[in-house]
């Protein structure tokens, strides 16, 4: 409880307020106005309760209030969500490490926004790229965030300040054509029917998975790890992926990542043929499996699988190095032309030609939001107004591709 004491001296009369703090050793604190009526709004404003309240003392500087906002991500989760994937955990351990590096002039409850422009200046001037001091401010601004919910400091001084790196999607990103999608699933095709009995076995798996990938848009992390009960007669839901450390299987990043995607009849013949007959029982409901029932390396799926495709299809372009094509003993040294996200991209093409409205593709994408839509595809967008058609799956839009034909042997 406070009180209210009146003061006469030498300079006048005064009032003194005296409240509960832990942080002094008579366990009090005062504050003192020339008013009466100043002495009392301080003490029914609330301002006695902040004033009395202490930083915890493991918060009082940037490098504790980092190492709490650590634990809290994996702990308990920031604003109501789960808490963070191990391999999220150490993308925000490294950036946690940049934070602390710096040398903050002030305790946390100190710091001015000047403060925070000078360490966003030593990001840039450092050896780090700008997309890098882009996260490592945007981590700054989380935890700063997070201090400030839990009253550790009273207001957040990076609020303003930002760094805006460029876009990963500066150039225009790369889409198969639907002659060479043809192609990449026909020479699937081929290897899976291929006479070498370990090709054709590898093959097995790879193709469905390739078919997949195609008729899907998914991330190659969210095939990976597409299940079994996900697969319904007219698509497969979308709800978890492989983490990017590739150590355990986990919900879709976003809660958009979740949703539900429409696919051709023969992807879905093709997928529960391979279900039927070749797929491993697994202990995680796993669509495809190694030959023990763990889940792919996304490394091997795509050198050995989709690396394969694309030279199988004829789908190589030469290496070039300072601008001039790679020769060893007079040959040139060739590489996919294509990577497995660019099935991707494939997928979103097929939507826009299509003309499905732009809030649909997003959803279809799995966006967070519509400004990452724009700035991967907004290229190919028309001007006109595309209305939103029935989804029956891609791959009956791709001219020449064998869809369907089952490749298991007799017997």
């Amino acid at each position: 409880m406070a009180d209210i004491r009146k003061r006469t001296g030498s300079k006048g009369t005064t009032y003194q307020v005296r409240y509960a703090s832990p942080e002094a050793k008579s366990r009090y604190a005062y504050a003192t106005f020339d008013t009466l009526k100043e002495a009392r709004q301080f003490r029914e404003s609330g301002e006695i309760i902040r004033a009395g309240r202490p930083a915890p003392a493991e918060t009082r500087t940037v490098s504790e209030a980092t190492d709490l906002w650590l634990r809290a991500c994996e702990k308990e989760g920031l604003n109501g969500r789960e808490p963070v994937t191990r391999y999220t955990l150490k993308n925000y351990e490294y950036r946690a490490e940049i934070i602390k590096a710096y040398a903050w002039p002030k305790e946390l409850s100190h710091l001015t926004t000047p403060d925070v422009v000078a360490f966003r200046s030593w990001l840039l001037q450092g050896d780090y790229s700008r997309a890098v001091a882009s996260k490592v401010l945007s981590t700054f601004h989380s935890v700063m965030k997070e201090m400030t919910v839990r009253g550790v400091i009273s207001h957040n001084p990076a609020i303003g300040v930002s760094v805006r790196a460029d876009s990963r999607y500066a150039a225009p990103v790369s889409i198969p054509s639907k002659r060479e999608i043809a192609e990449l699933l026909a020479a699937a095709d081929r290897l899976a029917a291929s006479s070498n009995k370990l090709t054709a076995k590898t093959w097995r798996r790879y193709r469905p998975m390739l078919y997949l990938a195609v008729d899907s848009g998914m991330r190659p992390q969210e095939y990976i790890a597409a299940a079994r009960s996900a697969l319904r007669d007219n698509g497969i839901l979308v709800d978890r992926a492989v983490e990017g450390g590739g150590t355990e299987i986990t919900v879709t990043k976003t809660p958009s990542g979740r949703r539900f995607v429409e696919l051709s009849p023969a992807t879905v013949s093709i997928l529960r043929e391979y279900i039927e007959n070749h797929s491993v029982k697994n202990d995680h409901d796993l669509i495809f499996t190694t030959d023990n029932g763990g889940w792919l390396c996304r490394r091997n799926w795509q050198r050995r699988g989709f690396d394969a495709a694309c030279e199988e299809a004829g789908l190589v372009v030469p290496v070039v190095v300072d601008g001039k094509p790679l020769v060893v003993d007079g040959e040139a040294v060739l590489q996919p032309k294509y990577r497995p996200y660019d099935l991707r991209h494939f997928y979103a093409s097929m939507l826009i030609e299509r003309k499905i409205n732009l809030k649909k593709i997003q959803a279809l994408m799995g966006h967070a939001n519509i400004e990452t839509t724009l700035n991967v595809y907004g290229h190919l967008l028309e001007d006109e107004k595309g209305e939103t058609i029935s989804a029956i799956g891609l791959l009956s839009e791709v001219s020449g591709i064998s869809c369907g034909k089952s490749v298991a042997r007799a017997g």
